[in-house]
């Protein structure tokens, strides 16, 4: 069969069979009486092997390696295509993310295209300045695209580059909530626990519900984060977790605060006062956390607060009848010496 016919029959171009045969990869067996190349049954599966092959990202080196040496094995090849591959996806992916995001930001014209191209390219800068400058630029005249910061911040380790994230996130309107929920089942803690930091500087009804979703976290610091978050906003379902701060000395004081402000309703109150007294009358609950739990009654109102103090003021631990007796002084006014008596 000659170059032409053969060509017509594989899809191959006369061209491209020129090429693979100044390789070698493929000679025709034959010529003609007038010398024209000739491809035998044999030559013609060969080049179907070599398209085979090409197909799946292998070079037409490595092909000619792979048909002609015996001892050619595939197996650590084709896990090299796959790794090629996975890097070229990844890759793909990364360019289609960005293109995305630009269009996202309705640039109206080139000048715009290349702002939002800066911006995102300084999000991820090794430069900590670079980053806040960039986070802070939201709002200016080409905005930021919202999934690039919550992307950032979810990967933000720099304190102040984190705050400037989270500024510019509460200011990136409806769609925020969704996005940073991504974070929220991230298989890293710190990603979580990111997410919920953003969270609670969201206002509205859709970030206070993907807090309550963080309760059930299980990192007692993404499950404490999202409990002071949503004990600002007033959800009283936290306060066995701020209880459970209080105990294990994990910002027990912004817990107590946090339990004063639900403190507010009579009936939160009264339920967090019978919570602090129940973990108080554990045996499990040590002389340290006893003292914790008996400094958060402090600002929590009502009867069965002060009630519980007056028990506490002739504690067997000194320490803790001593904060007891503190305490109830300034709930009745009537001083602030220390003496209680018991020594």
């Amino acid at each position: 069969m000659l170059i032409g016919e053969v060509a017509r029959r594989s899809g191959v171009s006369a061209r491209m069979l020129r090429h693979y045969e100044s390789l070698g990869l493929v000679r025709p067996t034959g010529r003609t009486s007038s010398g024209y190349r000739e491809y035998s049954g044999d030559d013609i599966r060969r080049i179907f092997h070599i398209e085979s092959l090409r197909s799946l990202g292998m070079s037409l080196r490595e092909i000619g390696r792979a048909l002609d040496d015996p001892g050619f094995a595939p197996s650590a090849l084709v896990d090299d295509l796959i790794r090629q591959t996975r890097e070229r996806i990844a890759a793909e992916n990364e360019l289609l993310t960005r293109l995305r995001r630009i269009d996202a930001a309705e640039p109206a014209g080139w000048e715009d295209v290349l702002q939002v191209v800066a911006l995102l390219h300084a999000l991820v800068s090794p430069s900590t300045e670079a980053r806040q400058r960039a986070a802070l630029s939201f709002g200016d005249a080409v905005p930021v695209p919202a999934e690039a910061l919550v992307e950032a911040a979810l990967s933000e380790a720099d304190t102040n580059v984190a705050g400037a994230l989270r500024w510019a996130l509460a200011r990136a309107g409806d769609g925020v909530p969704a996005l940073l929920a991504e974070g929220l089942v991230s298989p890293v803690a710190a990603v979580r626990e990111r997410a919920v930091q953003s969270l609670a500087e969201l206002p509205g009804d859709e970030a206070t519900a993907r807090l309550r979703d963080a309760l059930g976290d299980a990192d007692a610091v993404v499950r404490g984060r999202a409990a002071l978050a949503l004990g600002a906003r007033g959800v009283p379902e936290v306060v066995p977790t701020l209880i459970e701060m209080v105990v294990a000395g994990r910002n027990d004081t912004d817990a107590a605060d946090a339990l004063s402000t639900l403190a507010s309703d009579t009936a939160t109150a009264d339920r967090i006062a019978t919570g602090l007294v129940d973990r108080l009358a554990l045996d499990a609950t040590t002389a340290p956390a006893r003292g914790r739990l008996t400094q958060a009654l402090a600002d929590i109102p009502g009867d069965t607060a002060s009630r519980a103090l007056t028990e506490l003021a002739r504690d067997e631990d000194r320490a803790v009848a001593l904060t007891a007796t503190y305490l109830l002084r300034l709930r009745t006014g009537t001083g602030t010496g220390t003496g209680t008596g018991t020594g």
